[in-house]
């Protein structure tokens, strides 16, 4: 009888690059039984690379147990598992080897990847965390170390109908410990994202949804004014070093605009695209709530909800939005970039930085042509710098 297993596996960077290490645990998917546990410092290296290193230490571990068994591979990284699922290119020349060092360790029919929430991959981010704290003390992680059955224990207490174990109590007490613990100085210039929504489209002041499943709309006449009302006062301050665009035309003719007036190319990041609003594209709010009532309320009750037809979540775009981020900080670090997108993407890179809930992205105004702006530092942390400065547009 050929033996299933279950790889879970996470890795993490403290500045993305910066200190970095990865973590990961081989269970049996019959009985849930933890097989055997690995984690590793890795020095500096970015979220990326930590994570597909953590990829290629669980298939290893899996191998080691039995060659000949299936692994189901789960992982909250959906950079990883889009791209070794073969959904996504691998773009960055860096990934490359390591998804096909990945690909290597089994057949590829015997491995399937599944893309699961971070909080239920707490037991491979806690040996992640264990090890970049251990490269921190200057050692190595070992396995007498490791708190992850504590952080499961905890998960549990804390599930319907749980109670608060000693146990559950310690796994949080050390949570909060190394959280503070982990907190480290700032490590130089940061990575600046100025982040411009594009310009008016017809389809703008009508409130009409318009994402990466529709029409694709050009700039309005007054659309256009904004962009070169943006790049006027965007020249006049002499920061930007690089322009990156969605794909999508309104974007990419907003970005034209301005890096035209400061001289500089247009890179095209499709990460940086707005939602499918699926069926919901070019209707009204008050339209796609009257046509689909119970849609649009799961939609607004829940990050995971899809708008009808096959859109897409909000957390969906929070994954993607994520990858995206972290490959432009470890492009541009230490440099000012100018990101050309739209609400969802900017909502979403706000919402991140400052740790607020999915709930936050229907209390933020982001008006045509706004600009924010974010700074990301190598010790990890980040800082909101502006939101929805709108007066270069009065």
């Amino acid at each position: 009888m050929v033996r299933e297993f279950i790889v879970e596996a996470d890795g993490g960077s403290r500045g993305n690059p910066g200190p970095a290490g990865y973590g990961c645990v081989v269970l049996d998917a019959v009985t849930g039984e933890t097989l055997t546990e690995a984690a590793e410092y890795i020095g500096v290296a970015t979220n990326n690379v930590a994570e597909y290193r953590g990829l290629i230490a669980g298939l290893r571990a899996a191998h080691a147990l039995d060659p000949a068994a299936t692994v189901r591979v789960r992982m909250d990284s959906k950079l990883v598992v889009e791209q070794m699922s073969g959904r996504w290119k691998i773009k960055h020349p860096g990934m490359k080897p390591l998804a096909a060092e990945a690909a290597r360790v089994f057949p590829p029919a015997h491995v399937t990847y599944e893309w699961i929430p971070r909080d239920q991959n707490r037991h491979a981010d806690r040996l992640a965390n264990e090890a970049m704290d251990a490269g921190k003390r200057g050692e190595q992680w070992s396995p007498s170390t490791s708190t992850a059955d504590l952080d499961t224990r905890a998960a549990r207490a804390a599930a319907p109908g749980g109670s608060r174990s000693a146990d559950a109590e310690a796994a949080a007490d050390i949570r909060a410990a190394r959280s503070v613990a982990s907190v480290a100085p700032d490590l130089g210039t940061p990575a600046t994202f100025v982040l411009l929504r594009h310009g008016e489209t017809p389809l703008t002041p009508q409130k009409r949804f318009s994402g990466s499943g529709g029409s694709d709309p050009s700039l309005s006449e007054v659309g256009r004014y904004q962009a070169e009302r943006v790049a006027a006062v965007l020249a006049a301050r002499g920061t930007i070093h690089d322009v990156v665009s969605s794909p999508l035309a309104r974007c990419r003719e907003t970005a034209g605009i301005v890096a035209d007036r400061l001289g500089l190319e247009v890179t095209v990041e499709d990460g940086l695209r707005e939602t499918d609003f699926g069926a919901w594209e070019g209707l009204s709010f008050g339209e796609a709530r009257e046509r689909y009532p119970d849609d649009m309320n799961a939609w607004l009750a829940s990050p995971d909800a899809e708008p009808t037809g096959g859109g897409e979540s909000f957390e969906a775009v929070a994954h993607r939005v994520a990858a995206t981020r972290d490959e432009l900080v470890a492009a541009h670090a230490g440099r000012t970039v100018l990101l050309v997108t739209h609400v969802t993407p900017i909502k979403t890179l706000v919402r991140l930085a400052l740790g607020a809930p999915p709930q936050s992205l229907f209390r933020m105004e982001l008006s045509a042509a706004s600009l924010s702006a974010l700074a990301y530092y190598a010790d990890g942390n980040a800082t909101l710098r502006l939101l929805n400065d709108t007066s270069h547009l009065r």
